[in-house]
This record gives structure tokens, sequence and C-alpha cells, in this order.
């Protein structure tokens, strides 16, 4: 699993494509103060971790996601389900029902991927 700071930059460049270190610094939020060098080693960290791919440009590299989002997102589910919800799907899907608050148009949306469940070959 990825921690809090690489998860913001992977969310960056996941909406960039692909990036330098100095045009992930520039989607930072203007009050986030993360140093150039910073920034620089996590992405590097990520390179390492497999998450990313570097390509060699000029003097620096862009960084390219090597994983789709969506697959993160379905590998940090399937996680939290095992460590926090004993592998038990139901018990997250009963704590996002009460304690997140869904517009009727996700209720529906919710409704009909439960009602479609098993129904794809």
């Amino acid at each position: 699993m990825l921690t809090d700071v690489e998860l913001e930059l992977m969310t960056i460049l996941w909406k960039l494509g692909g990036g330098s270190v100095s045009e992930v610094i520039d989607q930072l939020p203007k009050d986030r103060d993360l140093a150039y060098t910073s920034v620089s080693t996590i992405l590097r960290i990520l390179e390492q971790k497999g998450v990313l791919t570097a390509q060699k440009e000029g003097r620096g590299h862009t960084y390219i996601p090597a994983i789709q989002k969506t697959d993160y997102e379905a590998k940090a589910v399937k996680d939290v389900v095992e460590r926090v919800f004993d592998g038990t799907p139901l018990a997250l899907v009963k704590q996002l029902l009460n304690n997140v608050k869904i517009n009727e148009q996700e209720l529906k949306e919710l409704k009909d991927l439960i009602n479609n469940v098993g129904k794809k070959k």
C-alpha cells in the first residue's frame, strides 16, 4: 500500500498521465510545501515499488504510472476488507452506508450494481 504522500503524488500523476518532478510540484496545493528533492525522492521510491516508470528527459525524468488508478483502488479495497473488516465485504458496505452520505443518484447506482452482481458472465 502507498503512504499518504505517495498516494498524493500518484493521484497527480494519474490525472496528468505522467510528468516531471516540476510538473508534479506545480499541481500540489499552494499551501503544500514539499521540496523538489523530497518529491524527487518519493517518485524514485514509487519507481522502485513498481507503480511508476521513469523515462530520461534531458537532465530529468518523466514519471509515468505503471498501474491504473482503478487497479490500485481495487487492491486497496481488498486490503482494507482483509485487514480491517476480517475479510467480510458486507461489514465494509454496512460502514459505508451508515457513515457516508450517499445521494439519491448514488443510491440508485448502488442498487443497480447490487441487482446486477452475478449476472455478468
